[in-house]
């Protein structure tokens, strides 16, 4: 996911907030999500800004939005 906003690693350990994975429940269906949306290739699936602009300010990811929009 180079040339796009990039987000905290999730696996960093900070003082303070924890990482996030301690704070979703293994059972939560945000992780189905999280793997659905990882799995596939977005640009194969005609999501036509899946390949980033070389100009202009780096936008999300199009995973990451869907995972906005998938999430409950």
């Amino acid at each position: 996911m180079n040339r796009y906003i990039e987000g905290a690693d999730r696996n960093q350990v900070t003082l303070f907030p924890d990482r996030l994975e301690d704070w979703i429940d293994e059972d939560n269906p945000v992780r189905v999500i999280d793997a659905f949306v990882d799995a596939p290739d977005l640009t194969g699936l005609g999501f036509e800004r899946a390949i980033a602009a070389a100009t202009g300010r780096p936008g999300y990811h199009p995973a990451v939005l869907l995972k906005l929009y998938g999430s409950p």
